[in-house]
């Protein structure tokens, strides 16, 4: 049977006192909402729904730049979360089970998904329930003599002894279509809040002798709303820490794993140290025999195996070869590729600079736009100038090349293999193979010379 998938994301979230819909906020570099919908679209033969509110033309430009495939209703007034599901049904199909999700709850498995599916494939309401220590502020799940969920109450709806409950709604559920056609017009907002809840349907289902199918996650973190600051960094670090155990458990070492962070796809090989204070964006891969020091910052690149980097290093859309150094303080950009046994030292920063194998660049270099071949030694203070205020232009050096300290070469220039440059040169000619290049002032030393003189107050 199809499932139609309805997420509210149409709240204020007031409590993040921010102007950012609270559905925006990133977990893990990602919008809250956005987990929602990458877990939910594992689900197959289902159709997305998007009840947007406050800040729809936010969560549609975003909606809108991540090309998923979301049907959107608006919910021009927040009258509750009954209210809210009524402005998605007319777009959902006419024999389909309705799961309803909320965008502020990003961790919930698609694996429970896909339990209250099955549930609600029998003729069920399946419904989402969590045990709570302390159910403070949440629906309390109201049972019958016979173990069976008859209703939900919400906190300020509820008797002294109901909020003794520690089993609590976390709002998620699946039921099938006719259900929520039938329901949905009969809720009524004469409650603490003067909403429509759409908990009331729980008391509608009992009456109807609907079967209550209730089942609970393995974690309570996996059902956490997110409504305030707090709230999203304690969700963050479990997260987190999740991650950080399954990297820990596939052959990695972490310094510390609650001072790491994840922020996209880390595919990683065995015997893998990392320190403290390292974060990763977007798609990395880390081969194996990889050591990363302390405050690194890796980003959409690739690491080759034996491979060095040194702390405080940044590395963003590169390749980097097996058995390279990088660091510390060094600044990869993108484009760079460094091969085999390449070196680049603290302080340096390439941009779009190829590097061939056991190439180095030491010390306070900017290396960009150049072609660099192998066993090229470049000295400290070295600059490719490759931008004349309109055109980026390319720099070549060829293999065996000695490039000497706070050099400049103006580009467009080639260097040919086995070259050598005098430091403090600006070259701005071809370099043939083999040659001495010195282009700089001729030294002139003034006898007599007086050191100018602290003029008197």
């Amino acid at each position: 049977m199809k499932t139609d998938i309805v997420i509210l994301a149409a709240g204020q979230g007031s409590r993040m006192k921010s102007a950012l819909p609270k559905v925006l906020h990133p977990l893990a570099g990602k919008p809250l909402l956005f987990h929602v919908i990458d877990s939910a679209s594992h689900i197959t033969d289902s159709q997305l729904h998007l009840v947007i509110g406050h800040g729809a033309d936010q969560v549609e430009s975003a909606i809108r730049d991540s090309a998923a495939d979301v049907k959107l209703a608006v919910q021009a007034q927040q009258l509750g979360t009954g209210h809210a599901v009524a402005q998605a049904l007319p777009n959902c199909a006419e024999d389909s089970i309705v799961l309803i999700l909320y965008g502020d709850v990003p961790l919930t498995p698609n694996t429970v998904f896909t339990s209250l599916i099955t549930e609600a494939n029998k003729g069920q309401l399946a419904l989402l329930t969590v045990t709570l220590d302390d159910p403070t502020g949440y629906g309390r799940i109201l049972r019958n003599h016979n173990n069976e969920v008859v209703a939900i109450v919400e906190q300020k709806d509820a008797t002294p002894e109901e909020l003794q409950v520690e089993e609590v709604n976390t709002g998620i559920l699946a039921v099938h279509v006719r259900y929520l056609r039938k329901w949905l017009p009969l809720l009524s907002s004469e409650n603490a809040q003067g909403e429509y809840y759409l908990t009331d349907i729980i008391a509608m289902a009992a009456a109807d002798g609907v079967p209550i199918a209730a089942i609970q996650p393995q974690y309570e973190q996996e059902v956490q709303g997110v409504n305030t600051r707090s709230q999203l960094a304690q969700l963050e670090r479990w997260y987190q820490q999740q991650l950080a155990e399954a990297l820990m458990a596939s052959g990695v070492t972490l310094a510390d794993p609650s001072r790491f962070d994840l922020r996209g796809n880390l595919s990683t090989g065995t015997d893998i140290f990392i320190d403290i204070n390292c974060v990763f964006e977007g798609d990395v891969e880390i081969a194996e025999q990889v050591s990363i020091g302390p405050n690194c910052m890796i980003r959409n690149s690739r690491i080759g195996k034996h491979t060095v980097i040194e702390a405080n290093t940044h590395i963003d859309g590169a390749e980097i070869g097996e058995h390279a150094h990088l660091g510390p303080f060094a600044r990869i950009r993108p484009g760079t590729q460094l091969g085999k046994a390449t070196k680049i030292g603290n302080f340096v920063e390439t941009k779009k600079a190829v590097l061939g194998q056991g190439s180095k660049v030491n010390h306070l270099s900017y290396i960009g736009d150049a072609i660099i071949g192998e066993s090229v030694n470049i000295g400290a203070g070295t600059i490719t100038c490759n931008y004349d205020g309109v055109n980026k232009s390319t720099t070549k050096i060829g293999d065996n090349v000695f490039v000497g300290s706070n050099t400049a070469l103006v580009a467009p220039v080639d260097i040919s293999a086995n070259a050598t440059i005098a430091a403090g040169s600006v070259i701005t000619k071809t370099v043939e193979e083999g040659q001495l290049a010195i282009a700089r002032g001729q030294q002139r030393n003034i006898i007599g010379w007086k050191r100018p003189q602290k003029r008197q107050s």
